[in-house]
């Protein structure tokens, strides 16, 4: 999927684009903020109840209660479809709350797995993993809770991360589904007024203030049958058929977006704008900022960097695409490499020089390709003359190549 889709799957800002939603937003912000601070002063008094209040079907139903007065009403469709003997239920991740809406309805424990730990985890209703050996001691732990008697479900999320819940989910990761054989899938769509319902690199604690500041949160959780591993079925063929099941559920895309994929989209929006530094020429800066402020996405980057790939096929794609996000210029990223060809070169194989891989391609009746220069110009002339020498040595190289994959004479590349 191209990163418009990754776009489209998190919500990068809170506030609303359309005009008429921004304008209303306006209007409610000063009832909102008096909501939001009424409701921590309930939040406490919530807290306060569910910690004192045994686990029973009363005690959820007064806690649901008074989560409606804060704002998150939770609905749930076929419930009669839940499996009372089924020991993990597995659900799409859209808010920091998703675990304790499941909670409302069944009981169920969420492990903890990465954040915050001790009073701060049990707060926030997670089940804090003690196992510290790695991934496998902790698997090794969810599979023991899960074949003990007497204990309460556990709900996890495999996508790892929250999505926006409108376009797509996360890739599922496959370690969940060893832990039984039989699982309980649990469809999660969520609707909120006026503002987004998260956003990357937010903490729960802001997202909770921003819940608490919104008209309202709807949660709806479908209960869907339970499902089996089949014999000779991997781990991962029984992740992808439980997430296509909750995509069709869902009426979104699943995909093969992960969540490191979205940590990475992230931190490229994060250095999208281009910052002056050696090499890079006062001009292609301001077009950088410029291009990305009109909304360049990576397909225009790929095809950039293709171009660039044409000219100099053996830069590797991710040292041309990460030069380009500062350039957005297919001249300026050839002569960055080219002024950096030494680097560029020890990144793509740790040993070779850029001249001797270019070398390396010519043909036995092809001339040479001309490498860098044996010392640095001692005048800006000097160095600007043997840059274009070692372009024009490129363009011919590249020129050639085209001419004899094309089967071409050379005046018809002319």
């Amino acid at each position: 999927m191209e990163t418009r889709g990754i776009e489209d799957m998190f919500d990068f800002r809170r506030l609303p684009k359309d005009a008429i939603v921004l304008l209303l937003l306006l209007i409610y912000f000063p009832v909102g903020i008096c909501l939001m601070l009424i409701r921590i002063f309930i939040g406490i008094h919530v807290f306060l109840v569910s910690c004192a209040l045994p686990e029973s079907f009363v005690r959820r139903f007064i806690v649901r209660v008074m989560w409606s007065v804060l704002g998150l009403h939770v609905r749930q469709k076929n419930p009669r479809s839940r499996d009372k003997n089924t020991k993990l239920y597995i659900c799409n991740h859209v808010t920091e709350f998703d675990h304790n809406i499941i909670n409302l309805l069944t009981p169920c424990n969420t492990p903890q797995l990465e954040g915050s730990k001790g009073f701060v985890c049990w707060a926030r209703g997670f089940m804090e993993i003690h196992a510290t050996s790695g991934q496998r001691a902790i698997e090794d732990a969810l599979q023991r809770y899960c074949s003990s008697d007497g204990t309460s479900p556990l709900l996890v999320f495999p996508e790892e991360d929250t999505t926006n819940g409108r376009a797509g989910l996360l890739k599922f990761n496959s370690w969940p589904f060893s832990l039984t054989d039989s699982i309980q899938p649990v469809a999660l769509r969520v609707n909120r007024p006026l503002v987004a319902l998260s956003t990357p690199e937010c903490s729960w604690l802001m997202e909770l203030l921003w819940t608490f500041f919104a008209p309202c949160t709807v949660y709806h959780v479908s209960w869907l049958p339970p499902v089996s591993r089949q014999d000779g079925e991997s781990t991962q063929e029984f992740a992808d058929k439980v997430q296509e099941l909750l995509a069709g559920e869902l009426s979104l895309v699943s995909t093969k977006i992960t969540k490191a994929d979205k940590a990475e989209h992230i931190k490229r929006k994060r250095h999208a704008i281009p910052q002056t530094s050696a090499g890079v020429r006062p001009g292609s800066i301001g077009l950088g900022f410029m291009v990305h402020n009109l909304g360049t996405d990576d397909h225009t980057i790929a095809k950039m960097a293709q171009q660039v790939k044409d000219v100099l096929p053996h830069i590797p794609l991710n040292v041309i695409t990460k030069d380009l996000a500062k350039t957005n210029c297919v001249d300026t990223t050839i002569t960055n490499l080219l002024e950096n060809k030494e680097e560029s070169s020890m990144e793509a194989t740790g040993t070779s020089t850029f001249g001797s891989k270019l070398s390396s391609y010519s043909s036995g009746s092809a001339p040479t390709i001309k490498p860098a220069a044996k010392c640095f110009g001692k005048s800006p002339v000097d160095r600007h003359l043997s840059l274009q020498e070692r372009k024009e040595a490129l363009y011919n190289f590249a020129r050639r190549r085209y001419i004899e994959k094309h089967g071409l004479d050379q005046g018809e590349s002319h």
